[in-house]
């Protein structure tokens, strides 16, 4: 590609507004333009990179069987009302209705379109197992898109999926699939963290993720680095410290005017925050049900975590109660327990563990400016449903090891779930087996986010001056950069060795504009291509060609013959 004739120009400075260094470097390295709030263009050099990262993709799910497809991006919305989640989606989900007014849908994921075709497709037992892909434009319509191509409304996913028999061949697929992961993220150059983490909207029975750990990241990981426990906090466990035993007693009402707070309590009664039962109040919705108050309960000194609350509970999600709501249920704000509340009351209590093993924890009376000494669950009050619903933190106890635990942010860059028959049961994608039954297909779901990929690489490796990208994923191998001279020789050596590089098979990227050194220098770096190429007077009388790596300070002069060669050996 000649930059005189390229799409796309270089910026000297970003955008005001911008956070992430990646960004703002491809931005200003002409990779990308931003069209609309979470909407990119990607211009010729991001498109170049993008088309590395997806065969290099392509080559790995290769490698285990998969076979590449397309499907579409608009769907008719019947199979996602059959899946279910028609519903439980909410308005990140793009829907529309066509000229004949039939509900559709924007695509953000494939999981009913694969259903669906394994229920045309798939007769047999024999034919199992297979693994199926694509790499597809998927919407979003993200309340907050940020950080350029970290989080957007309209991206390009690799997405596969698996197809088996049973559960044994779909464990076979996940783990296959996992290891082509960290193939795939080795050889874009970024390091990757997996971690265990929810299942969110896609359900099934198991999920993992692949983070970048970086400041920018939205994911809070729990990790430990005694034995590589490593979860999202979403799902995080942690060894809960246990409580002193002793022998529960007597309830006692005490004044604690102006503490209705954790710790504003705490410093009143002398006592430490885990010898205290918090109140977190909620509204919980669920798919096909009214919305229904819960009342969660954990010991003082722990954080209540929402998506293992939504999970105990198999709810959709859930907001913050209202005062007036917590009212209503014949609580006080500030001051509530599930003790003593109206049996009338609908709702749905909800315990922590660490509650149910510490004996006389200070609670709230219902009552303004009163807690109770010495609650005890469940002598005091009945849990609909015990459960670890605490968020882990720095310091707590590895679950595994014992060792403590520490918190980092993480950009997720791909997933693997392992879905079950959540999907093939409600969609009637079924075989015969052996014996001539009839089931359904066992399904696995496996994602990677291109242009976060790219992003998140662009975030990884750059410096002061412009990107520095890998040679696997970088829009060009060479930069060539050509120094006007007076009589023109630079020109045609510039001209001559382009042309050689190029029958070759090796790419490059030529600076034949007319610019002065500095600008096209600064180009280049901003660019960041693995090798810059100059050719000028000053070379021509060395005898060839200065070679320069990018990350490098050195230059050496290489002759026009020894060319190829020498940029084979470092590619």
């Amino acid at each position: 590609m000649r930059l005189s004739k390229s799409f796309f120009t270089t910026l000297r400075e970003a955008p005001a507004g911008i956070d992430a260094d990646g960004h703002k470097l491809l931005l200003r390295a002409g990779f990308v333009r931003q069209i609309g709030s979470g909407l990119f263009a990607y211009l010729p050099l991001a498109r170049r990179s993008m088309s590395k990262i997806e065969n290099i993709i392509r080559e790995e799910i290769n490698a285990i069987g998969g076979q590449e497809l397309t499907m579409p991006v608009v769907q008719p919305a019947d199979i996602w009302k059959q899946s279910g989640r028609w519903e439980s989606i909410g308005q990140e989900m793009g829907r529309f209705k066509d000229r004949k007014d039939h509900d559709m849908v924007l695509a953000v994921t494939h999981e009913e379109v694969v259903a669906v075709l394994a229920a045309t497709e798939i007769h047999s037992y024999r034919q199992l197992p297979q693994i199926v892909y694509h790499i597809q434009t998927k919407f979003r319509d993200e309340a907050r898109p940020r950080a350029g191509l970290i989080r957007v409304r309209e991206f390009t996913m690799k997405d596969s999926y698996s197809l088996d028999a049973d559960a044994a061949g779909l464990d076979a697929n996940y783990d296959a699939h996992h290891a082509a992961y960290l193939r795939i993220f080795a050889r874009c150059g970024l390091p990757v963290v997996g971690v265990d983490s929810d299942v969110g909207m896609m359900g099934g029975t198991a999920a993992r993720e692949y983070m970048y750990l970086a400041p920018i990241g939205e994911d809070t990981l729990v990790l430990c680095d005694g034995c590589g426990y490593a979860a999202n906090r979403q799902v995080a466990t942690f060894a809960k410290p246990a409580a002193a035993a002793s022998q529960a007693q007597l309830i006692e009402k005490v004044a604690t005017p102006e503490s209705k707070t954790i710790e504003d309590l705490a410093r009143l009664l002398n006592i430490p925050t885990r010898a205290t039962a918090k109140a977190v109040f909620l509204i919980a919705s669920t798919h096909g049900a009214a919305d229904h108050f819960v009342f969660a309960v954990v010991r003082g000194d722990m954080q209540l975590n929402e998506t293992k609350l939504v999970n105990a509970i198999k709810a959709d999600a859930v907001r913050p109660a209202t005062e007036a709501e917590i009212t209503a249920i014949g609580a006080a704000p500030g001051y509530a327990s599930p003790v003593g509340l109206p049996k009338q009351a609908r709702v749905l209590v909800v315990v922590d563990d660490a509650v149910l093993a510490s004996p006389n924890l200070v609670a709230g009376a219902n009552e303004a400016g009163f807690h109770l000494l010495n609650t005890n669950c469940p002598r005091d009050y009945t849990p609909d449903v015990v459960a670890d619903i605490v968020a882990a933190g720095d310091g707590d106890a590895c679950p595994t090891c014992g060792a403590p635990l520490r918190s980092s942010r993480g950009v997720e860059v791909g997933n693997i779930f392992k879905l079950g028959t959540r999907y093939s049961g409600k969609l009637n994608a079924n075989f015969l087996d052996a014996e001539g039954v009839s089931r359904p297909v066992v399904m696995g779901s496996y994602g990677i986010g291109v242009g976060r990929l790219l992003a998140c690489i662009a975030e990884h490796y750059h410096d002061a001056n412009g990107l520095a990208l890998p040679a696997a994923i970088a829009p060009f191998g060479v930069h060539l950069v050509m120094l006007s001279s007076k009589d023109g020789s630079t020109l045609a050596a510039a001209e001559r060795i382009y042309a050689l590089l190029t029958a070759a098979g090796i790419d490059v990227l030529f600076d034949d504009r007319e610019e002065t050194p500095g600008v096209k220098f600064a180009d280049a770096d901003l660019i960041g291509c693995p090798v810059r190429l100059t050719v000028s007077s000053k070379s021509i009388a060395a005898g060839g060609v200065e070679m320069k790596a990018r990350s490098a300070s050195e230059r050496t002069i290489v002759p026009e013959s020894d060319l190829s060669a020498r940029l084979r050996a470092i590619s």
